[in-house]
């Protein structure tokens, strides 16, 4: 089903780390709109602070404090005010508690200095940096510290309540302890160090529903982003539901998609990946896995061009990448043999006899080959998650092994400036000072022997 409308959350999603949003989300947005789709907020932010973010992107509507006010650039859409007696036993208890306190109304949070600090664009920052295994001494000691010269004035609160209240935020790491006494409403969170306390029949993904009444569009033609716990009913609910790469393990788990994270295009990337967007790429893509993207780096430098659109592999060309596979199966078993003629030939032998068990094995499973470029990717997939495996059984931790592989092979430009191949199979050749200067024997050496008096270090600690 075509998508008919994309909901942001803005803190670590619309946002990135310095409180700006990309380049790249901005342009993504502008051509959702061309195109006719809907764009707006899911928030547990208030409606005065997403305004400026509506006015400046253009977007159509804002579900905010997370469900209990829904606005356009133009008028309100819903709002729910939070039952008064919710509002004054909340305020006692955080007296009691000397827990921190603001009232969410229709013009902002009232109340808590803390909170207030924690919400600004500097706090929030701040935020960002802190380990999350410090949280609770962070909050622990910033009450403390702002409590000295701007104390709670639990008065003021009482008096603040008799305007619309849609939503009340605590400083506090103990969600479950205000989920026990607030039974009649929903708890949640956006940030490490503050709860979000609304009515208990709201959330985001209802706000979403109310906008899809209006605006004539279902929750399975709605696409989503979130990265914390306040998302997670959201991202459950919609059609297509996209985690941040910065988001919590528990969110990506329910995901359709892992986009990059806030700082890194993760919006764009995300509509790119499902078609929303034709903003313009780059020529050449990249992967999250560092090592890819130095092979690929290596072959522009070698080809001069690399593929950038998934493609499938003719007989032949299959044929020449087995090939290369097949002469480093037969170096490691020669390696696993030391050597010796009798038992390399051995080995051999037996490489033989399990290359012909394989093919009995396909042959006899007779099955048509429905998709050529999945199987083929299944298969390069296979080898390369059993390639890990052999490490992980080794002990060999790979990666600074795979850096001294990749420098020397980038040595293998011959004086002339360039790459030189063979005339079938196209493999690379090398310069013939290469093992001279690039062999990359001696720093694998070195590297194992750092590694395995590693580990014997380790084992002696262990021992004492």
């Amino acid at each position: 089903m075509a998508i008919k409308a994309v909901f942001f959350d803005i803190d670590g999603t619309l946002v990135n780390d310095m409180k700006k949003v990309q380049r790249s989300t901005q342009k993504a947005i502008t051509e959702m709109k061309k195109q006719g789709i809907l764009v707006g907020l899911a928030t547990g932010r208030g409606p005065g602070f997403v305004a400026p973010f509506m006015e400046n992107l253009g977007l159509d509507f804002a579900v905010t404090y997370n469900g209990q006010y829904i606005i356009t650039r133009d008028k309100i859409l819903y709002q729910n005010q939070l039952p008064k007696s919710l509002i004054y036993k909340a305020i006692k208890f955080a007296s009691a508690k000397r827990m921190e306190i603001s009232l969410g109304s229709a013009d902002g949070l009232l109340g808590s200095n803390i909170i207030n600090m924690g919400t600004s664009p500097v706090g929030q920052l701040i935020s960002a940096l802190v380990p999350k295994k410090w949280t609770k001494s962070v909050e622990r000691s910033f009450k403390h510290l702002v409590r000295r010269f701007k104390p709670q004035n639990s008065q003021y609160l009482m008096t603040m309540m008799r305007q619309p209240v849609y939503q009340i935020v605590l400083i506090t790491t103990k969600t479950q302890v205000l989920k026990d006494e607030f039974p009649t409403a929903t708890v949640t969170r956006s940030s490490p160090y503050s709860a979000d306390m609304i009515s208990k029949d709201q959330s985001k993904l209802k706000g979403i529903a109310r906008v899809g009444e209006v605006f004539g569009f279902e929750l399975s033609e709605v696409m989503a982003f979130g990265d914390s716990d306040n998302d997670m009913e959201m991202l459950s609910g919609v059609g297509v539901a996209v985690a941040m790469g910065n988001a919590k393990e528990e969110l990506k788990k329910i995901a359709h998609y892992i986009t990059e994270t806030n700082n890194k295009d993760g919006i764009a990337q995300a509509l790119a990946h499902f078609g929303l967007i034709h903003v313009e790429q780059e020529k050449i893509f990249g992967s999250r896995d560092d090592n890819f993207n130095r092979v690929k780096d290596f072959h522009q430098c070698m080809d001069g061009q690399t593929c950038e659109m998934p493609r499938i592999y003719d007989l032949e060309e299959a044929g020449h990448r087995a090939d290369f596979k097949v002469e480093e199966i037969v170096e490691f078993l020669y390696a696993a043999s030391a050597g010796n003629p009798k038992t390399f030939k051995k080995a051999v032998e037996n490489l033989h006899q399990a290359l012909d068990k394989a093919v009995f094995k396909i042959e006899n499973k007779n099955e048509a080959v429905e998709n050529l470029l999945v199987a083929q990717v299944d298969a390069l997939t296979d080898m390369l998650y059993l390639t890990y495996g052999s490490f992980v059984l080794m002990g060999v931790d790979p990666k600074p092994i795979f850096d001294t592989v990749h420098e020397s092979n980038m040595g293998k430009i011959f004086p002339d400036g360039k790459a030189h191949f063979d005339p079938i199979t196209h493999k690379i050749l090398k310069p013939d000072d290469w093992e001279k200067h690039f062999a990359p024997e001696p720093a694998i050496k070195r590297e194992l022997d750092r590694q395995i008096q590693k580990a014997k270090m380790k084992q002696s600690q262990k021992e004492k």
